[in-house]
């Protein structure tokens, strides 16, 4: 189908393939294929704004594995999903169409979510297929569908009835601009501009007691003053009560090590809520709560002075107010840590709401075990996962106060308050519409539905269970679960991977999948990492794609090992592109040789070049294969790469010219040079194919399909090494032909010829007899590669003592 003209075109060729892939649905999964299985948990891309190059990055790493699997015999499961419900895709609308669902109201909102969703995923799409992903289109998902909300909603109900999900009233860590508690892996940190406030307080004998603060706001929540009890200036305040200014309030002044005597003054009030920290002492010592901010971000009635104002005007006013009444001792500008919302970067607080969680904390060493289970690469990201869950806090908060989720499957009975779960047979169900299955068992018939929906991950936690279609009976679950692979990138380990794992040990006992590849990201120019919710990606995709091509987009991807970050850089695609431009000229190159070309029964004579190139080919097999198993595309790429230019088109192919054009060593000096090269060419071709997908079957459909109809070289057979191939006698003789060749190489460029230019008489001498030998019967492809008219050959024992390398090489010109 393919046509080796003299001038490869990506993007037409590009198109072609891909409607050659679809109409042969060359990457369906075969349900009825007794091959092995490798199924991927493909990430579905959040719909919170448009795919970069950083996208394009970490996706085309998951490829090379879908792809050199394929070519291994295995039955390849690679779907594609949306993770489009949930707090981003709302944020998304929001900010691109100025509303609010408090102004539009929630089924507005709601369907201009929808609306956007789907033009995003069609981009999506286009995009993915643009680069030659290998996905299975006939298994894609939504998160937000009615097959992912039944799935999720199934979750909760297998989770309430093992104990492992709860609801408290609690303090909450929450969003003021989103309006929804949030959890604990949602938490970013972020260093601002501050200052501390140096306050007086009055002991309880009358004395001045000075603190600073950063939140001068929360005095009216303040429940306790804290020192550190090894702070020999404050250790006697301990047992001591002191009295707020301003508001009046008598709170006692406890020793905790906690508390950071370098900090400020060294003594710390408590507020409910300023951080974590208040949170750890509220809990530990029973201190009162005190609602100082409402869930909308302002302070509330037990502000005193202050409600209404939000914390930014609360926090001005405080400070007015007590520098009126004199009790302001500094203000001093200071760096402060603190903790935002990695959706939005808007300071969180800590406010007391009743929320639904998933018991984790107690369930640590079960969730640490888990993580062992699995083969993680880079073999260091295991650390960073057992980081997060040692070092966990708080237990999973999964219900959000927004609109645009899945709902809880349950309702509480307006009477007792029990609560009432969906019948699994009615899932999907959203009980704000529907009643429930039966009255409660008190006997009353009025309900109350839950509000709340689930977080976005309580569902994207389920991509095993979504993409292998867990509840269905037609058996796919069971032919692709656990998961072989779940690509993705190192910055939601703490969210996307702990979260499939707990709810896979939870509901299967098991963990999801066999290895875990953890990708770096894509980085701007400056070294950020570029994000489409933050509109600062760089470089547009498309527009890269149209002036390379998707081979060059992907060389670049599989430039860097996993876990590796990698600057977006023009000129690494433009030398895929180079890359992609010389393997087309070589194959070009190569069909006036190769063409009609069959590979006879058995191996014809071969000529010491051939043998060598044959078996260094079989080490590369060797290498790449086990690179790719050992998940490190960026080393097979490179040892193929280097293949193609050191040895294949830059020697090789120049020292069997001559034969090829039947211009030396007769028939059988070609017809040797014509098997090695087929073979060679094939070969790469084939390794080269999980990287460059588009021109490596223009190749392959043009030159090695022959008269056979044969689908795609991507369902070819991977190379395999034939051992009786490998000959280090020929390799010494191939190592000894390079160095002449880089010899006369050298000594054209020193004189400024032409590297065709003819020479007279090329010496050549070894202390090596046996290398003379050998060389004798190469002096054809010696005279190719040199342009030599004149070949000598001399054993020279005394040029060891001075010389490197196996031969000296002296020119003569005409």
């Amino acid at each position: 189908m393919g046509n080796l003209s003299k001038r490869y075109i990506p993007i037409e060729s590009e198109r072609t393939w891909r409607k050659n892939w679809e109409e042969k649905q060359v990457y369906r999964f075969q349900s009825a294929s007794r091959s092995p299985v490798y199924s991927i948990d493909t990430p579905p891309p959040t719909v919170s704004g448009d795919l970069h190059m950083g996208h394009c990055y970490s996706y085309c790493q998951a490829d090379f594995y879908a792809r050199f699997h394929r070519m291994k015999g295995c039955n390849v499961f690679y779907p594609m999903g949306w993770d489009d419900n949930g707090l981003p895709t709302e944020r998304l609308v929001e900010k691109r169409l100025g509303i609010r669902p408090e102004n539009v109201g929630p089924e507005v909102f709601i369907l201009e979510i929808l609306k956007t969703s789907q033009e995003l995923e069609h981009k999506y799409k286009n995009l993915w297929q643009r680069l030659g992903l290998s996905v299975d289109w006939n298994h894609t998902y939504s998160t937000i569908s009615p097959e992912s909300r039944k799935i999720a909603q199934y979750s909760f109900i297998d989770l309430f009835r093992k104990g492992l999900v709860y609801q408290a009233s609690s303090p909450t860590i929450w969003c003021p601009v989103c309006r929804t508690a949030i959890a604990q892996a949602e938490v970013s940190d972020m260093q601002r501009s501050s200052q501390f406030v140096t306050v007086t307080f009055k002991l309880d004998d009358g004395q001045p007691l000075l603190i600073a603060t950063t939140r001068p706001e929360l005095l009216p929540a303040c429940v306790a003053i804290f020192v550190n009890p090894l702070d020999e200036r404050h250790r006697h305040l301990i047992g001591h009560k002191a009295i707020t200014p301003v508001f009046g309030k008598e709170v006692p002044i406890l020793a905790d090590k906690k508390a950071d005597p370098e900090k400020g003054t060294g003594i710390v009030m408590c507020c409910t809520f300023g951080d974590a920290t208040d949170v750890k002492w509220q809990r530990e010592r029973h201190l009162p709560i005190v609602a100082a901010i409402d869930t909308d971000g302002r302070l509330g009635n037990q502000a005193g002075a202050l409600v209404g104002l939000n914390v930014s005007e609360a926090r001005q006013e405080v400070i007015k107010l007590l520098a009126d009444k004199g009790l302001i001792t500094d203000i001093s500008p200071t760096i402060q840590t603190v903790s935002v919302h990695e959706r939005c970067d808007t300071p969180i607080e800590y406010i007391t709401t009743e929320q639904w969680f998933v018991r984790v904390l107690d369930q640590k060493q079960r969730l640490l075990d888990a993580g062992r289970a699995i083969n993680w690469y880079p073999s260091y990201m295991l650390a960073r996962y057992e980081d997060w869950v040692q070092n966990l806090e708080w237990d999973w908060c999964i219900s959000r106060q927004r609109y645009h989720g899945v709902p809880f499957p349950l309702w509480y009975c307006a009477s007792c308050g029990s609560v009432t779960l969906a019948d699994s047979g009615d899932l999907p169900v959203d009980p704000r519409i529907q009643p429930p299955p039966a009255p409660c068992k008190c006997g009353r018939r009025k309900w109350i539905p839950e509000e709340s929906v689930m977080d976005t991950w309580a569902t994207s936690s389920l991509t095993p269970q979504i993409a292998g279609r867990w509840l269905e009976p037609d058996g796919l679950f069971n032919q692709v679960f656990p998961m072989s692979l779940r690509p993705q990138a190192h910055d939601i380990i703490r969210t996307w991977t702990f979260y499939t794992i707990v709810k896979s040990i939870y509901h299967l006992d098991t963990v999801p999948w066999k290895d875990v590849a953890v990708s770096g990201h894509g980085l701007s120019p400056e070294g950020n990492k570029v994000s489409k919710s933050k509109d600062n990606s760089v470089v547009d995709p498309l527009r890269v794609l149209d002036k390379y091509s998707a081979d060059a987009v992907r060389y670049w991807a599989a430039s860097a090992k996993l876990g590796e970050n990698a600057l977006i850089s023009e000129e690494r695609i433009a030398a895929g592109q180079k890359l992609v431009n010389k393997l087309w000229s070589v194959s070009v190159f190569s069909y006036q040789f190769l063409n009609g070309y069959r590979i006879p029964a058995s191996s014809p004579e071969l000529v010491p070049t051939d043998k060598w190139v044959l078996s260094q080919l079989q080490r590369l097999i060797v290498e790449t294969t086990q690179s790719f198993a050992d998940y490190d595309h960026a080393a097979a790429k490179t040892k193929v790469e280097a293949f193609f230019w050191d040895i294949l088109a830059d020697n090789y192919l120049e020292m069997v010219k001559a034969r090829l054009y039947d211009e030396a060593q007769g028939l059988s000096g070609k017809q040797s040079a014509q098997y090695a090269l087929y073979k060679v060419l094939s070969a790469l071709n084939k390794m080269f194919a999980p990287f460059l997908p588009y021109i490596t079957e223009e190749i392959f459909q043009s030159l090695f399909t022959g008269a056979a109809s044969r689908a795609s070289i991507h369902t070819e057979a991977w190379p395999t090494e034939n051992k009786e191939l490998i000959d280090e006698s020929a390799e010494r003789l191939g190592e000894a032909m390079v160095e002449i060749a880089v010899n006369v190489r050298r000594y054209k460029s020193q004189q400024h010829l032409a590297m065709g230019a003819r020479l007279d008489r090329v010496t050549i001498s070894t202390e090596e007899a046996d290398l003379i030998e050998q060389l004798k019967s190469c002096l054809a492809d010696i005279r190719s590669v040199t342009r030599a008219e004149t070949v000598e050959l001399r054993l020279d024992t005394a040029r060891c003592s001075e010389s490197h390398g196996k031969v000296d090489v002296a020119v003569g010109l005409h």
